[in-house]
């Protein structure tokens, strides 16, 4: 069993924190467990890793990667309706 630092740990939270992520994939860039990361950030306070405006931040980042993702499912959709009216055209 590896013994990490507690600076790698820290590193470990504030990424899965802040860098918009799952947490199973920032887990398998480190070479860690997921269970093991999701340990490390119930042991560590945010507050303690991340700064308010970081945080915030990281929120708002979030907020808009998942608006994004909609938009991209309404811009597939339309694209599919007006191919399928396109086609319709006697």
């Amino acid at each position: 069993m590896i013994k990490h630092t507690e600076e790698f740990k820290q590193e470990a939270v504030r990424i899965a924190l802040t860098s918009g992520l799952p947490r199973d994939r920032v887990a398998s860039d480190l070479g860690i467990g997921k269970s093991t990361l999701g340990k490390w950030v119930s042991q560590y306070r945010p507050s303690d890793l991340v700064s308010a405006p970081q945080a915030d931040l990281a929120r708002e980042n979030e907020r808009l990667r998942l608006e994004n993702r909609v938009l991209r499912e309404e811009r597939e959709v339309l694209k599919k309706a007006t191919q399928f009216f396109a086609s319709q055209r006697p």
